[in-house]
């Protein structure tokens, strides 16, 4: 970590819902310009996380910071006006099936920002472009477009209002292997385009280690371990070995549920 002020800095963060306590004291730390994967099973709170930072659920305890302000003592309209500078592409892509898709990439435009559907538009094309697709595919609805072509159309979304901050919500799952590694590609691409700081979040691991600088592991609430991407085969944590190598035998042990 460098000396400067961390753009993203979280400290004690925790979460529960009823008994189930699902964030249980996380401290994390992302430098300007950095982009961060944070690896774990189903169900270990890493869509908890980035919804507790993009202010979509508040958490329990705890502080997050984005530029050195502690956004969770700002004035709900401060932290609105601050959480507009974060782009998100949702697991799902979650691109509204009533609305063409340049309308969908212009939908925080118009209704966040007060652009015109004109201004808009324009702007929906030139992500497009960015993305890798025509501006014909504008016209199209989402059920019109393959999986794959979503995930452009919801990462040409996520870009649109150029934020500072990108989040990333399991940008591969259910694509097939190529198609995959276009996504991660983009996200490389477009990242480093505008200069953003990006988290996101994924157990795929051939997409942790394309797009990331730092890894870290959460399991059970907590950051069990954070190193360079290039070191993650070697990390000797056994909870990351046994994770990244899909090994059933470890110290991670699944929940079983009987029906």
């Amino acid at each position: 970590m460098s000396g400067a002020t961390p753009k993203i800095s979280v400290r004690g963060l925790k979460k529960s819902f009823g008994r189930k306590e699902v964030l249980r004291g996380v401290d994390l730390d992302v430098d300007e310009g950095a982009s961060l994967v944070v690896i774990g099973g189903s169900g270990t709170g890493k869509s908890v996380l980035l919804k507790c930072i993009l202010g979509l659920l508040p958490p329990d305890a705890g502080e997050i910071w984005i530029d050195g302000v502690n956004i969770l003592k700002m004035s709900s309209f401060e932290r609105r006006r601050r959480t507009r500078e974060i782009g998100m592409l949702f697991q799902g892509s979650a691109l509204f099936d009533s609305l063409k898709v340049w309308e969908n990439i212009g939908f925080r435009l118009i209704h966040g920002e007060g652009k015109s559907a004109k201004a808009a538009r324009i702007r929906a094309t030139d992500c497009l472009a960015q993305v890798g697709l025509p501006k014909e595919v504008g016209e199209l609805a989402p059920s019109e477009l393959s999986g794959g072509m979503q995930k452009r159309v919801a990462l040409a979304r996520a870009i649109a209002a150029d934020p500072k901050v990108l989040f990333f919500d399991e940008p591969t799952t259910g694509l097939d292997p190529i198609t995959a590694d276009v996504i991660n590609r983009l996200i490389v691409e477009r990242v480093k385009a505008l200069g953003a700081t990006a988290i996101s979040i994924t157990h795929d691991m051939i997409s942790a280690r394309r797009i990331a600088d730092d890894i870290a592991m959460l399991h059970e609430g907590r950051i069990v371990w954070r190193g360079a991407a290039a070191s993650i085969s070697n990390s000797g944590n056994p909870y990351v070995d046994q994770f990244v190598n899909g090994r059933a035998e470890g110290p991670i042990k699944m929940a079983l549920r009987v029906e």
